[in-house]
């Protein structure tokens, strides 16, 4: 079976493992304006990744656990949140970590930004930090997830140690990178294929991945695939 990944909006990935499971990343979908109506809800989760704890990522993840009971995989200070919320089956884990679920080996890695939660009283509490996951599949496919993130240098080590050939990148600008810094994190990681992320759903969120495109061709990376997707297509990754 192939690996399938669509793309929810924002961040949000659903991704159809070789042995047939379910992974989702970052689950912001009720309230998530891109989510298309008819992928709002799910047959089934096996695995959900959180990258950090701003809404805009986790919105969804404490309903959408207690309905699945998926195992969910983030950082220790999130994981012990979401604990708090009444979320079971957690793997608590740290950048460089490792941990295998249903044939997916996912690998914490760091990102370049902030991480605060939002609690039901409006407070904003310590989440840990933000991450990114390397995700290792079964048939050898390997893809990054960068989450929310600037690019920075040790973006060459993901590469020499994971050798990803697909990167789902943010370029939104103002909250992330924008496709200038995104065209060095490419240089960077080297893959084949780039994903555009976390742009255009708000306001000031202006990098384009046509930008990123041109950029990577002005730079002679050109070979290098952009994949605009919209929410709801899907890609095959391996």
């Amino acid at each position: 079976m192939t690996i399938t990944a669509t793309w929810l909006g924002h961040a949000t990935f659903s991704i159809q493992t070789p042995e047939g499971k379910h992974l989702l990343i970052d689950p912001w979908i009720a309230g998530n304006p891109a989510c298309p109506d008819d992928r709002k809800s799910f047959a089934n989760i096996d695995i959900m990744a959180i990258t950090h704890g701003h809404f805009d990522h986790i919105a969804d993840a404490v309903p959408l656990a207690r309905e699945h009971k998926p195992i969910v995989v983030g950082i220790f200070e999130l994981c012990k949140w979401l604990e708090r919320k009444g979320v079971e089956n957690l793997t608590t884990m740290n950048k460089g970590g490792t941990v295998e679920h249903h044939g997916v080996r996912l690998t914490m890695v760091h990102a370049d930004h902030s991480c605060g939660i939002q609690d039901d009283d409006g407070s904003i509490i310590y989440g840990g930090e933000a991450v990114g996951y390397v995700l290792t599949f079964s048939d050898g496919t390997v893809v990054y997830h960068a989450g929310d993130t600037n690019v920075f240098g040790d973006m060459a080590l993901i590469r020499e140690l994971y050798e990803p050939t697909v990167v789902m990148l943010p370029i939104g600008d103002k909250y992330t990178m924008s496709p200038k810094e995104a065209v060095k994190a490419v240089e960077l990681l080297q893959p084949q294929v780039v994903i555009p992320m976390h742009f255009g759903i708000f306001p000031g969120l202006i990098g384009r991945p046509n930008a990123l495109a041109e950029r990577l061709t002005n730079k002679g990376l050109g070979s290098i695939e952009v994949r605009e997707l919209c929410p709801g297509d899907s890609i095959e990754l391996g």
